[in-house]
């Protein structure tokens, strides 16, 4: 009687724990989005006072191929369970985050199911005043959908090359 007991605790205890930074740091699931790219040089922007700046930059590595024969590859970002914004084929943007430990979240949005399913995380500590850059590229088979997606921290160097020849992705939720 007394291992039920412990058992049930158990159970009780790890069900009403929250999701982990995994499950959190992805948007709602329904959330799409409109891109417009915006080809104009733009200056790297500084960071509010008090606040970080996190870029990210889509790289799908030249010309890519896609499925339906219009260009594709439109990766949404979420951090700590809100979607912030989302790039189009090779295209960057930015957010601003609070210092502290943030979980970022990567996903394809798309008409084919099977790439909705396709997902990335990473994590990183955010410090007030600096700027941090991560990179969205996808890999493995395009011909089976066998395709995958990496989000990796970028070198500041490399990410200001990328950020000077390629558009920048002005994002809004469909509504």
């Amino acid at each position: 009687m007394r291992s039920v007991l412990v058992v049930m605790l158990l159970v009780v205890c790890a069900s009403t724990q929250e999701s982990g930074p995994v499950e959190a740091s992805c948007g709602p699931k329904g959330t799409s989005f409109d891109i417009k790219l915006d080809k104009s040089q733009h200056p790297l922007a500084t960071p509010e006072p008090g606040k970080a700046r996190v870029y990210f930059v889509q790289d799908t590595g030249g010309e890519l191929e896609c499925f339906t024969g219009a260009s594709c590859l439109t990766t949404r970002i979420g951090i700590d369970g809100a979607w912030v914004g989302a790039n189009h084929h090779n295209s960057y943007f930015s957010a601003s985050v609070e210092p502290g430990e943030h979980h970022i979240c990567a996903n394809w949005q798309s008409h084919v199911s099977d790439l909705n399913r396709v997902v990335a995380f990473a994590h990183f500590s955010a410090e007030e005043g600096k700027i941090y850059f991560f990179r969205t590229r996808p890999f493995g088979t395009q011909g089976n959908f066998e395709v995958q997606l990496d989000i990796d921290p970028l070198d500041s160097d490399q990410a200001k090359h990328l950020i000077t020849h390629y558009p920048l992705s002005e994002s809004h939720p469909k509504r």
